[in-house]
């Protein structure tokens, strides 16, 4: 299934697609609170750059603080040192954050179903469209994907890990592969979180998904470049439902 999309977040992913391939959208992360620090002294801007040398078409930046080491100033800093598209990464439960996420140069942000009730998500997800940002809207659930599709939600992200828990569990591309189906006819599928091989991107691919977003596997791995190339597999389309 073709999808096609205005804004420039989604078009990169989707033209990386026309390739036949799945996207691979890098996570700028400096730890996390299952695997701790991340950087081992690297420059993450650095590393952002180095990733859109390796063909990233779009870069994801955590600007959580407490849990995951993040700042708004990173986001800045990257927006301002690539020339693709950025998606924040955060708790955004304000329009104030919006308004800042503008500010910081991002494209896209994350939207998550779990932090808010419907009423909330979708004043945030409006107002998003009209500051000329990209809602990427994260789901966990059947139920928050049918909210995803209530609210009218182009760009959703299946999170394969329990936010809630800060992603201390082992969930995985599994998780996608029970979710995707019910995604609504016509949108862009992020699997996001718990993508640690070549073989948890093509089981994901599997369910048609768009892109994958990945963190840990990069920043450990021994080859970042050799394990980013390794990430993009091949992209086969799966059927959605209509919600």
């Amino acid at each position: 299934m073709s999808v096609r999309f205005s804004g420039r977040f989604a078009a990169a992913v989707t033209l990386e697609n026309t390739h036949g391939r799945v996207a691979v959208i890098p996570d700028i992360k400096c730890a996390s609170p299952k695997e701790g620090d991340l950087l081992r002294g690297r420059d993450p801007v650095d590393v952002a750059k180095f990733l859109v040398r390796c063909g990233a078409p779009v870069l994801s930046v955590v600007t959580e603080r407490d849990s995951f080491s993040g700042s708004p100033e990173l986001l800045h800093a990257v927006a301002e040192n690539v020339d693709v598209p950025v998606l924040r990464k955060d708790f955004i439960t304000s329009e104030r954050s919006l308004e800042e996420t503008v500010e910081l140069g991002a494209s896209a942000v994350l939207l998550i179903c779990a932090l808010t009730d419907e009423k909330t998500l979708t004043k945030l997800y409006e107002r998003t469209i009209k500051l000329g940002l990209e809602p990427l809207v994260e789901v966990h659930s059947e139920k928050e994907l049918r909210l995803a599709g209530r609210i009218g939600a182009r760009l959703i992200g299946i999170n394969n890990r329990n936010i809630m828990t800060l992603e201390r569990d082992d969930g995985g591309p599994s998780r996608t592969v029970a979710l995707a189906s019910g995604a609504p006819t016509g949108v862009l599928l992020i699997s996001e979180s718990g993508i640690l091989s070549p073989d948890d991107a093509t089981l994901a691919a599997s369910a048609g998904v768009h892109a994958v977003l990945v963190g840990t596997a990069l920043w450990r791995a021994h080859d970042m470049k050799s394990m980013y190339q390794a990430l993009r597999v091949e992209r086969k389309d799966a059927p959605c439902a209509q919600l």
